[in-house]
């Protein structure tokens, strides 16, 4: 008789193929938010690879269909079935369209989307700053709408896309929308990113029982992706030169979307809750921002602040 095997491990340079070979997602169904771009497009198509059927939520969505047409042309036989829904999560009426859409058990739900670092200040119609409405606020209306699904489900996983820009800094309960204070791209970001994590750690302490786990994670320094859209390039370039800016080394897309995959799907994360991830692997914790290229903030896992935004974002919400 042979030894069992140990667990698969991962690395940095793992991409999502890696990481979901071996994996039986059939009957499974899922969905992915920004689906048509970046590492959002190579995660449905690791899910899909592996069997789930997947909805690709995106706020184009003949954008979306383009997308799902090319991946179904490159699919193999037996991969899970593609589908397109109209979200907005700056928009709440499409959050609350798309999960009143949804029928039957979730068993996957990635909150890939987002936007990064607009110059300037922009506010949705419901008077939310930019940022962290759209990477926390819909995302977490959409998870909240979709408990039911989850919960019907054996074992769902929520993941959170958070990113190392959470360093930039804490959730500032007193002043979310830059009412008070003056606007920075990148301290809101980091503000937003923050959110998705304690996002995470709220929804671990909440659905235990529901038998779901929910998870962030940073999924690399990668260029090829619309997260950019709104930047100003020059004011990057001179950020990084102040030194304020300190980045880990570039991934492509496809190791991009490994950990999201990883948290997803992999058997080797059965059960994990509540925690931050990077580079496929459960990131170590750093006490300030100054050099560092990896780790996780202990205010992004704190769970009196998780509490504390769960509050919040709930009555923002209603």
């Amino acid at each position: 008789m042979s030894a069992p095997q140990a667990p698969r491990t991962f690395g940095a340079t793992a991409t999502a193929a890696e990481v979901i070979d071996g994996v039986d997602l059939h009957g499974r169904r899922a969905v992915v938010t920004g689906a048509s771009s970046g590492i959002g497009v190579e995660t449905v198509r690791a899910l899909a690879a592996a069997g789930a059927d997947v909805t690709l939520a995106v706020r184009d969505t003949e954008a979306g269909a383009k997308v799902a047409a090319r991946l179904e042309s490159e699919l193999p036989h037996g991969a899970g079935k593609l589908t397109v829904g109209q979200l907005d999560l700056a928009d709440r009426s499409t959050v609350a369209a798309f999960v009143a859409a949804w029928n039957g058990p979730l068993d996957i739900l990635v909150n890939n989307a987002g936007v990064m670092a607009p110059p300037q200040l922009v506010r949705t119609p419901d008077g939310r700053e930019l940022q962290f409405a759209v990477n926390h606020l819909g995302h977490f209306a959409l998870a909240a709408g979709l408990h039911p699904a989850l919960a019907a489900a054996d074992g769902a996983r929520v993941v959170a896309v958070s990113s190392i820009g959470h360093l930039f800094s804490p959730v500032v309960f007193d002043d979310l929308d830059y009412r008070f204070r003056p606007y920075d791209p990148w301290t809101s970001y980091g503000q937003s990113k923050t959110a998705n994590a304690l996002f995470a750690v709220g929804a671990a302490e909440r659905w235990a029982d529901d038998g779901i786990t929910a998870n962030a994670l940073m999924p690399g320094n990668i260029a090829d992706t619309s997260l950019a859209r709104h930047m100003d390039m020059q004011q990057v370039a001179d950020f990084m030169a102040s030194g304020e800016l300190a980045l880990p080394p570039g991934k492509t897309v496809e190791q991009g979307a490994a950990t999201s995959v990883l948290l997803a799907a992999s058997p080797t994360v059965e059960g994990i809750t509540g925690r931050y991830y990077e580079d496929c692997a459960e990131a170590e914790p750093v006490t300030e921002r100054a050099g560092a290229v990896a780790g996780v903030a202990p205010y992004a896992l704190d769970p009196d602040n998780a509490a504390r935004l769960w509050a919040t974002s709930e009555a923002f919400i209603r």
